[in-house]
């Protein structure tokens, strides 16, 4: 498929130097966006056309928008850092747009070519360089979507789609100290089931998941650890992280059922722990596997990892009818050995020896001019 070239109709008056030193001092996660996104629309018959970089600002839907009703949309996240040179890579944004692909396919969506996804991430990332923060353990995020544009009321897969990529500064999910997280399970309520739409990065899994994070915080609780929806016995995922088991020097993850979504951070993870010589594998872990190796102290650590959120201890765990503690309640040696080797691999302290860093603007590459 032909990859559509990309359009530049840059802003006009894009936000000054000094409000965006302001913004990347503290900007938080999805607070502020960048001054550009980039548009392709999908039409059957004609396909991925046009390609366009254009400034950021609101998209124009119809009340009969078929998304709005039937919630035909799917969606990724990614990061880019800065680079000890000055120039700016991303974490294997090909797994992204195969994920994206993937996620498409379930949701009776078309699936953008690999080689556009990453074209439109790099437009836009080169446009607005300057917002890529380049204080330690900030980055840029990268939200690409996909939602339909058609209207109709009609229960049916829609004909028309539109692709957008927009940027946001961030300095992490949980951003400030590192603290161990408190998660409370769901038992009421599940996030996805067997033959569903779990594995696939869609707004109606998040949606579906809400009621169980007001739960959560309802609890005193930071987060919420979804169980299996047939047995309620089975642990899949923390909100929307994976998880990981930590005994010893052996670390289990879930297993993926296909009710869990395949994260990127995850298979990176079960990599660099072999990498660093720990056991890793996937396996089913039961809730009261994690309750009773917790008691006995077999479970040392227990941590939930994402894009957004890196690598975030979990401390204790609560459910409607007991508590405890994991470890010491303590960051584990382990999970923050992790959270170190990751983040130095992305930042560019440590050798990229599997190639997962993708160059998106060299040092001192100016983007593109404001008049192009």
């Amino acid at each position: 498929m032909t990859v559509p070239a990309i359009e530049f109709k840059p802003a006009s008056r894009p936000l000054s130097a000094e409000r965006r030193e302001e913004v990347l001092t503290s900007p938080g996660f999805g607070h502020h966006f960048t001054d550009h996104m980039v548009t392709i629309t999908w039409t059957e018959g004609a396909g991925w056309h046009p390609a366009r970089l254009v400034p950021y600002g609101p998209l124009p839907i119809d009340p009969a928008n078929l998304t709005l009703h039937y919630a035909q949309t799917v969606f990724e996240g990614l990061k880019v850092h800065r680079r000890p040179d000055g120039g700016l890579a991303a974490f294997r944004p090909e797994e992204n747009a195969r994920r994206f692909q993937a996620s498409a396919h379930r949701m009776a969506m078309p699936e953008l070519p690999v080689e556009t996804f990453i074209a439109a991430c790099e437009a836009l990332v080169r446009q607005d360089r300057a917002w890529v923060p380049s204080r330690p353990g900030h980055s840029l995020y990268l939200r690409p979507f996909m939602f339909a544009t058609e209207s109709g009321l009609g229960v049916r897969a829609a004909r028309e789609f539109l692709f957008v990529v927009i940027a946001s500064p961030t300095d992490g999910y949980f951003a400030g100290e590192i603290r161990p997280l408190s998660v409370w399970v769901a038992e009421e309520y599940v996030r996805a089931v067997p033959g569903g739409t779990g594995a696939a990065k869609t707004g109606a899994n998040y949606a579906a998941s809400l009621m169980g994070q007001a739960q959560a915080v309802a609890q005193g609780c930071d987060q919420v650890v979804w169980l299996d929806a047939l047995e309620r016995r089975w642990v899949e995922e923390m909100g929307a992280m994976n998880l990981f088991f930590v005994h010893g020097e052996r670390i289990v993850t879930p297993e993926l059922t296909g009710s869990l979504l395949p994260g990127i951070t995850r298979a990176s993870l079960l990599t660099l722990a072999r990498d660093l010589g720990y056991e890793a594998e996937e396996a089913r872990i039961s809730l009261h596997d994690w309750r009773r190796d917790s008691a006995d102290g077999s479970l040392t650590e227990v941590f939930a990892c994402g894009t957004a959120a890196g690598v975030a201890p979990v401390g204790s765990v609560k459910t409607a009818l007991t508590q405890w503690t994991v470890g010491d309640g303590r960051p584990g040696k382990v999970t923050m050995r992790l959270r170190e080797a990751l983040g130095e691999i992305q930042s560019g302290a440590a050798a990229d020896t599997r190639g997962w860093m993708r160059e998106m603007a060299k040092a001192g590459h100016p983007g593109r001019p404001a008049d192009r």
